[in-house]
């Protein structure tokens, strides 16, 4: 394995050392990318292991892939903030410097999911004029797909941090999904305009006055409140909350896909009948386990910095990261950063925000 950096526009950084399961698996899915894509990477751990792993595969020596060696690395338990400061030498700042000095384009961590949101805000660093960055995570539906925004990057948020997830969910949906004209919708507990907390009482008028201007009317369409049964219905492309409540979705969708899935197997072995008809829908199963299967869809971006930064589920097999190398590989392409950076600076909806300074992340960082 050549130590000498691989420098290029279609590096991808990734923290090795950060998951649950090891180097082992995230080598894995880099060498399954690495079969598809024609990316360079650089992987970031404890060399010997890292390096061990790629000799199983015979791909010690592959010119495409580098190996940084990262003495300590940051774990769950710790604090995401007071980690990037303190473990200067750990996989994931040394992977998120790389990206901010041009080393790398995108970073990728199935690590500490707050460690990862302050590393992208303090060290790769947030777009002007963008106040609070938020995480984005794609969701299947009855009639496609949907982006929820944010899952878990801001336990408390403020009207215009809604306005501007709404803005970098509606761009990530155009670019990604296709959608033209995203429907956008403020997720809250009833279609009335006089239901919903404090925050989305006072978020609503805000992406009202965002979408009567020609700005707002390019990037889609406003459908008011929206509530929690339309981010599955497909009644809207992108929902909007705040990261304590997207969280909250977010997890309480994915183990009630997991539960049915279950109970379905359950009953459908439950007699000798029904076992020849499960055998028969076979097929049928296994595309709806896909479709509801988080691997599949990599890992989730963190909008509103200024490069990729694909978060992925702390026990992400080779399959996610795979896929999330995907998922870098696609905002890559679309320019989905700069994007965002000349709509937010368009439309002018960061007033009485601080545009001077980064903003930094709690000391507890993400809802997550």
């Amino acid at each position: 394995m050549a130590d000498a950096d691989v420098t290029s526009a279609a590096t991808i950084a990734i923290d090795a050392a950060g998951g649950d399961k090891g180097v082992e698996v995230v080598v894995q899915g880099v060498l399954a990318a690495h079969a598809e894509y024609d990316n360079f990477f650089r992987l970031y751990g404890d060399k010997e292991s890292i390096l061990s792993g790629l000799r199983k595969h015979g791909a010690e020596n592959d010119p495409r892939i580098c190996v940084v060696h990262a003495p300590d690395v940051i774990t769950m338990d710790d604090s995401p903030v007071e980690a990037i400061r303190t473990k200067k030498e750990s996989s994931l700042v040394l992977a998120a410097k790389d990206v901010k000095k041009g080393e790398a384009s995108a970073l990728i961590s199935p690590g500490n999911t707050g460690a990862v949101l302050a590393a992208g805000t303090l060290i790769i660093g947030r777009i002007r004029g963008v106040e609070r960055p938020g995480i984005a995570t794609i969701l299947p539906t009855k009639t496609g797909h949907s982006v929820l925004i944010d899952v878990g990057a801001n336990a408390e948020s403020r009207p215009t941090h809604l306005v501007h997830f709404g803005i970098m969910g509606a761009i990530y949906a155009k670019a990604i999904l296709g959608f033209d004209k995203p429907r956008i919708g403020l997720l809250s507990v009833g279609e009335e305009r006089k239901k919903g907390n404090e925050l989305t009482l006072q978020a609503l008028p805000l992406f009202e006055k965002l979408f009567e201007t020609e700005g707002g009317r390019k990037l889609g369409t406003f459908q008011g409140n929206v509530e929690g049964r339309d981010i599955v219905n497909g009644k809207s492309d992108v929902i909007v909350c705040d990261g304590f409540v997207g969280n909250v979705v977010l997890k309480f969708g994915e183990a009630l896909s997991f539960t049915i899935l279950d109970l379905l197997k359950e009953r459908l072995v439950a007699t000798p009948m029904r076992k020849a008809a499960a055998f028969i829908l076979k097929g049928a199963f296994k595309e709806f386990k896909k479709r509801i299967d988080y691997t599949e869809y990599g890992g989730a971006p963190l909008l509103g910095v200024k490069h990729p930064c694909i978060i992925c589920h702390g026990s992400s097999g080779p399959n996610a990261i795979k896929n999330a190398i995907r998922v870098s590989r696609e905002a890559l392409d679309s320019d989905i950063c700069s994007k965002i950076e000349s709509l937010v600076k368009e439309l002018e909806t960061t007033s009485g925000s601080d545009k001077n300074g980064e903003q930094k992340p709690s000391e507890d960082g993400a809802a997550t």
